[in-house]
């Protein structure tokens, strides 16, 4: 069978066993069409696409979703527990009134998405599917089209101040075969702020997009985790576009899953912004596959913009990482300074990591630098640990958390770095004891 062919059955596949939202305003309606449209178009990824050659995208594109057993974990609170934060539940992919927080807060305004699109007027319509579609010049993402056609719920955010304080989206995984598509929108007013965290590991199969605009001035700090369950699938995206001045940060914190991908899009559009988007992935394949990829194209399209890409992967046990960045300077970006640096611990021979830095200049007074490195613990480090009583897999366990400090430390909010460093700690400590 022809490759275009097997492409094309793929994608009939998959939107056949998918229903168009109803009840929608007009513009909601058109904006569905017009993604469902470009998926046609584009046809859902498979391996002999150019981005997709590192990851296997078959569990992502079935029809169903594979099943994922479920976790109960009794030894660790929810992450961001210890920090007074809004929270807005979602379990398997639905809005949960009962176990969220009352929406209203100072220096926002929150709106169920569902409750947005059946407004004729609203400020929702000059944002939803608007990035995802830029996002697909030059590189193709079909499965985020696929999320504007048919996304059954999520949050739009609109930061009119300081929000008080940060906007948790929990995401609660009960069902073993839910197939979640959640879509957020957040819009960043000139001269707001607002901080969004996410955790949890939402459903069998998830399928997220994320629309973030940063007005002039206006800063956007997001964090989030995925875990813990290991059967789990993730596709998600982040797009954004940063006005003059502006500020957006991102990091995660993944562990565990059979297969995640996480895509950033982000174009600076107003001068002197600055974007930094980080993670850290720690896979162990004794608890079952694992693969997680980290895929992200930032423009500069403005002058004096500063981008940051800081991605660390801790890989044991035949784990799999990968890394595909790249920066896009355009002509006029006079100035620009991007930063982008990928690294992997193999923790034995049976892990491996892909990487695919990328530069693509074309303005002539810029400050662009990429390194990709892949290697294995520091025997000289360890030597020294261990001279001095600790333990080889405490001191393992040592090394690997100073690997991932640089990572970390993008977190702007130092209580926020604190947890993280507390699960990564907990984590590490479940594998040394087991």
């Amino acid at each position: 069978m022809a490759l275009a062919q097997v492409k094309q059955n793929t994608t009939d596949a998959r939107l056949d066993a998918l229903t168009l939202p109803e009840g929608e305003a007009g513009w909601a309606a058109e904006a569905r069409a017009d993604a469902l449209a470009r998926v046609r178009g584009m046809g859902l990824p498979g391996r002999r696409d150019e981005y997709w050659k590192f990851t296997n995208p078959e569990s992502l594109t079935q029809p169903a979703a594979p099943r994922a057993a479920i976790f109960k974990y009794e030894d660790e609170a929810p992450a961001f527990d210890q920090i007074e934060r809004l929270r807005i539940v979602f379990v398997d992919g639905v809005f949960d009134p009962a176990q969220s927080d009352d929406l209203a807060m100072e220096g926002v305004e929150i709106t169920r998405l569902s409750d947005a699109m059946a407004k004729d007027i609203h400020w929702v319509r000059d944002l939803y599917g608007v990035l995802e579609t830029r996002g697909q010049t030059p590189v193709a993402r079909p499965l985020a089209a696929l999320n504007t056609a048919f996304a059954t719920d999520g949050i739009a955010i609109r930061a009119t101040g300081k929000a008080a304080k940060p906007i948790n989206l929990i995401y609660l995984h009960e069902d073993e075969t839910s197939d979640a598509i959640l879509h957020h929108l957040v819009k960043v007013e000139e001269g707001a702020e607002v901080t969004v965290l996410e955790s949890g590991p939402a459903a069998a199969r998830f399928n997220k997009c994320m629309e973030v605009e940063v007005a002039d001035t206006g800063r956007f700090h997001h964090v989030r985790t995925q875990g813990r369950d290991h059967e789990r699938r993730a596709a998600t995206h982040v797009f954004s576009r940063l006005g003059q001045e502006s500020t957006y940060k991102s990091f995660t914190l993944t562990a565990n899953g059979v297969m995640t991908r996480n895509e950033h899009v982000i174009e600076m559009t107003g001068d002197d912004a600055a974007a930094h988007v980080a993670g850290a992935a720690m896979g162990d394949g004794a608890s079952g596959d694992f693969h997680h990829d980290d895929t992200v194209f930032i423009t500069h399209d403005a002058q004096r913009c500063e981008s940051r890409q800081v991605f660390k992967k801790v890989l044991r046990n035949g784990a799999e990482g990968v890394f595909q960045g790249k920066i896009l300077v355009k002509p006029d970006a006079q100035k620009t300074d991007g930063y982008q640096i990928s690294q992997a611990l193999l923790l034995d021979e049976d892990s491996s990591f892909q990487g695919k830095p990328e530069l693509e200049i074309y303005a002539d007074d810029v400050q662009c630098s990429h390194g990709s490195t892949t290697g294995a613990l520091d025997e000289t480090a360890l030597f020294y640990l261990r001279s001095r009583g600790v333990p080889e897999r405490r001191a393992t366990d040592l090394l690997v958390l100073a690997f991932l400090a640089e990572a970390i430390e993008e977190i702007e909010d130092e209580r926020l770095q604190d947890d993280i460093r507390t699960r990564l700690e907990n984590w590490l400590e479940r594998r040394r004891q087991g």
